[in-house]
């Protein structure tokens, strides 16, 4: 009895735990954590760029909302190219062996300089510092959200496929799915610390803040990777054998019978819940009345809708549920979202606004979890693996996320100008006329996604009902970020 004490209790541990089992000889849990740092650091930098960053530059610094979206699209505009800059750490040449730190730490230096630098440029950008340069403000804004972009998907790239290459084969998936997690608590935790902070709004404290952002991000990062890669000096002959070409391995995953169309899918869905990123905070300070600490909680409360879409699918797929029709349901969940936010406005309420802030982040995140698992089996041939395909999805994801916010903006402001000017008649005379008609939009992308999704739940239906199935379903801790 005294001898299995031990192995009941390890059981048991690893069962109410989360992520206990995650740990391995190979990467310990004390290192594991230290790594997952890398997550915290992005995930502050994107409640930055997506969420008080936008709030500021439109309500505080009075301007338009088509330049804002435009500047935080930049970044966003980047990620398309992460899958090849994985490309190039997996097969980075080095004479000690390295091919993740490189990419870790320069990425770091971008993230860190784009902060340094923001504050000064949005207050060149908002007209409080005086200079004779045509377009001053506009280049160094683009600079700054392009640099800080730049680091922060390089670092996350890098980052995710440093973790992989130290995990084992059985831990990997619940590294990945920690990572996950703790890129939501980032964001989350940054929320509210960022809006706790800039409570009473001035130029002087959102200098700080954002500077102080960008060293608490370094400080971060260089906590994550140190001692983290091991050293193995390469040989000459290593150096200087020829890479595998990207574009062989990209033909033959388009080769694929679904590949097309669940990339249309990722590109409409995501398009359609990302269209208010530049927007729903704006829509709280202006259309509500409500500060920036009040609008800027509403990132905390996206980031536990979408902790709770991550954990509905994680029970769904455990009873190999179709992950296609889990997307359909996140899809649902989002039409259901925009008309709560919608009906905010006329009822002058900030509970409902919260309630459907929450709701897009819970079914925004059902479906990209959903997406994502169905881009793991993706049916792909030749040089073509599972990670190019997430690669893909990723692709396709952040090009719909790029394109869509600037779309909001722009939609917003010309919607508005109209509305304003009684060109639309008196019923419409309101500035939360821009807002609604952009949150109509996307509930009609939604649909158009649920039209374009349809062939791929009755492809897995049938494929479903053959004798051979494969492997189980896939719990809460295989899922990648």
């Amino acid at each position: 009895m005294t001898r299995k004490a031990p192995q009941v209790l390890s059981r048991i541990t690893t069962r109410l735990l989360p992520f206990a089992d995650a740990a391995s000889a190979e990467l310990p849990m004390g290192q594991l954590l230290r790594l997952s740092l890398f997550q915290v650091s992005v995930g502050m930098a994107s409640v930055m760029l997506l969420g008080t960053l936008n709030r500021v530059m439109i309500v505080e610094l009075n301007l338009a909302a088509m330049i804002v979206a435009f500047m935080i699209a930049l970044p966003v505009l980047i990620a398309p190219f992460r899958a090849l800059l994985g490309f190039r750490s997996d097969t980075h040449r080095s004479a000690i062996g390295w091919k993740r730190i490189p990419y870790l730490w320069f990425g770091s230096l971008w993230q860190f300089g784009g902060l340094a630098v923001m504050p000064f440029a949005l207050l060149v950008l908002g007209g409080d510092v005086v200079h004779s340069i045509p377009f001053a403000g506009e280049v160094l804004a683009a600079l700054a959200f392009l640099m800080t972009g730049l680091g922060l998907h390089m670092t996350q790239t890098a980052g995710l496929a440093l973790a992989s290459d130290r995990a084992t084969d059985e831990t990997r998936p619940r590294v990945v799915a920690l990572l996950y997690v703790m890129f939501l608590l980032g964001m989350g935790a940054s929320a509210l610390i960022i809006g706790f902070l800039l409570q009473d709004f001035t130029s002087l404290k959102l200098i700080r803040v954002v500077q102080g952002a960008a060293v608490i991000g370094i400080v971060l990062n260089i906590i994550a990777l140190w001692k983290q890669e091991h050293v193995r000096p390469m040989s000459r002959e290593e150096r200087e054998a020829p890479r595998p070409r990207f574009s062989d391995a990209w033909a033959d995953l388009m080769a694929g019978g679904t590949a097309g169309r669940l990339l249309a899918v990722v590109f409409l869905g995501t398009m359609a819940f990302n269209m208010q990123d530049v927007l729903l905070e704006p829509y709280g300070g202006e259309i509500l009345g409500l500060s920036v600490a009040a609008t800027t909680t509403l990132t905390a409360l996206w980031s536990v809708g979408a902790l709770l879409g991550f954990a509905l699918a994680a029970r769904m797929l455990s009873r190999r549920a179709n992950p296609y029709r889990m997307a359909g349901t996140g899809i649902l969940s989002g039409i259901i979202a925009f008309s709560v936010v919608i009906f905010a406005a006329p009822m002058n309420s900030p509970t409902i606004f919260f309630a459907g802030a929450m709701m897009i982040g819970f079914g925004g995140g059902l479906f990209a979890i959903s997406t994502l698992m169905a881009a793991m089996t993706m049916p792909a041939q030749g040089l073509a693996g599972r990670g190019l395909a997430l690669g893909a999805w990723g692709a396709a994801q952040a090009t719909a996320a790029g394109s869509s916010i600037a779309l909001g903006g722009t939609l917003r402001d010309w919607v508005n100008h109209m509305a304003l000017n009684a060109q639309l008649g008196d019923a419409l005379n309101s500035p939360a006329t821009g807002y609604s008609v952009v949150y109509h939009t996307e509930i009609a992308i939604l649909f158009i996604t649920l039209v374009a999704l349809g062939p791929l739940v009755r492809t897995a239906t049938t494929r479903s009902d053959q004798p051979d199935q494969g492997p189980t379903g896939i719990g809460l801790a295989d899922f990648p970020t």
